[in-house]
């Protein structure tokens, strides 16, 4: 039996409740109702894990170039359809970020490997089932104290959930989570050996994926306060996601799908770059971001 598994769970971003999902309430996930998520047009459903068992496989899968990562996924997707990170440090097993639907093939796997040490959320729309996993793991769950207005479970009180008070903290020795904001006030980037993974924080796109021969201004990531509804950031908040990554070094980002990696040696260049595309583009000819180097 997994903790939770009888709660209220939304199937469109996947945020698990206190209340039972025998008795669900009449108004809207609290996660959705919020100008950068939102309700699907057929309305307001809820369910549970109890009610997905079944439905959905988990599936993981190893990273072709780094034998320590790991992904991991539900399909059919049970809410947004992010991946989770599983990175095998030598001081332990770190998830990063939470996928909604958890089953007993994926714990037997992830126990297979030396369980978790500690889970890292990178904002709120991820938050998802994570005292389900963390009473599942025994382990504590990192999530950023600007956010914490957005936390929907009560902490079990076998569970430790740390708010993160800085802009760096430190997780094990090695990784460290980056409070960057931006898409949350909270949002926060994770950095271990030279991999930089980044959630939606900093969002993936189409013409970032081929690094070979691009024209000027061909961007590769994009930096939205909502995603879903296409709403950018604006040039200071971007600017300040900036100062906050650029003392570490990378030369990969993963971000929110599977199969969304970038490894080149400039990508950390191609971050700043298309932050100074999408400023410029945005009618910010002369933002103090485009000084950066």
């Amino acid at each position: 039996m997994i903790e939770g598994e009888d709660l209220l769970l939304c199937p469109t971003c996947g945020t698990q409740f206190d209340t039972p999902a025998s008795n669900p309430p009449s108004g809207y996930c609290r996660i959705c109702d919020d100008p950068r998520q939102y309700i699907p047009a057929s309305g307001q459903a809820w369910t549970s894990l109890k009610a997905e068992a079944g439905k959905h496989e988990t599936k993981w899968k190893q990273d072709e170039q780094n034998e320590r990562i790991w992904s991991v996924w539900a399909e059919p997707k049970l809410g947004i359809g992010q991946r989770a990170l599983l990175l095998q440090t030598s001081h332990g097993n770190i998830l990063w970020d939470c996928i909604a639907y958890l089953d007993q093939p994926l714990i037997e796997f992830i126990n297979s490997l030396g369980g978790l040490t500690a889970i890292v959320i990178s904002h709120p729309h991820f938050y998802t089932t994570h005292v389900s996993w963390a009473s599942t793991f025994n382990c504590p769950v990192y999530v950023h104290s600007l956010d914490k207005q957005w936390l929907c479970r009560t902490p079990l009180p076998s569970i430790k959930r740390v708010l993160l008070q800085k802009q760096y903290e430190k997780i094990v020795e090695g990784v460290t989570a980056i409070q960057v904001g931006g898409h949350f006030e909270g949002s926060m980037v994770l950095h271990w050996d030279n991999h930089l993974f980044i959630a939606d924080t900093f969002v993936n796109v189409p013409s970032g994926f081929y690094r070979k021969d691009r024209p000027k201004g061909t961007t590769s990531f994009s930096f939205m306060w909502s995603i879903p509804n296409m709403i950018p950031l604006p040039p200071d908040t971007i600017h300040n996601m900036w100062k906050a990554v650029k003392p570490y070094e990378f030369t990969a980002t993963h971000g929110l799908f599977t199969g969304w990696d970038i490894r080149d040696e400039n990508v950390k260049k191609s971050v700043l770059e298309s932050m100074k595309i999408q400023v410029i583009n945005q009618g910010f000819a002369e933002h103090t971001l485009l000084d950066e180097e």
